[in-house]
């Protein structure tokens, strides 16, 4: 089996909760720096709070896709957001549509509408109590 990178992947933990989501029409430099800001090894509750109060649009895809895995998890292992973990975040790159604008002196300007492929693996989140 393929996963979106193209290489095969490795047998998938039973423990693990995956969702994705495709042709995303936001760009995925765009969104890689979305994810390692917002959401790359975070609690899945933490995760969603700062979605949800960003001002970004582009955060709203990545929030239902966080919001359909948590659903996921608490149909398949009857988890809450605040017992998962963002394990591990991908964007790739999507379908490049290309298309043409008038540029100056009647020249034509080759325009691409980048999008993206995402997907997202939750874990259950471990509490470890530190005494000090």
């Amino acid at each position: 089996m393929q996963n979106l990178r193209g290489t095969m992947s490795k047998k998938k933990n039973e423990n693990e909760i995956m969702a994705t989501s495709l042709f995303v029409s936001r760009s995925q430099f765009k969104m890689r720096v979305l994810a390692d800001s917002f959401v790359r090894g975070k609690r899945a509750d933490v995760a969603l709070n700062l979605l949800s109060t960003s001002a970004l649009k582009r955060a709203l895809p990545m929030e239902k896709l966080l919001r359909s895995a948590v659903a996921n998890a608490l149909q398949k292992t009857n988890l809450s957001a605040n017992e998962l973990r963002v394990k591990r975040i991908i964007v790739d790159q999507g379908p490049m549509r290309r298309y043409f604008k008038t540029g100056a002196m009647g020249r034509a300007n080759i325009q691409k509408k980048r999008s993206s492929h995402m997907e997202i693996i939750l874990e259950p989140y471990i509490y470890e109590n530190k005494k000090v």
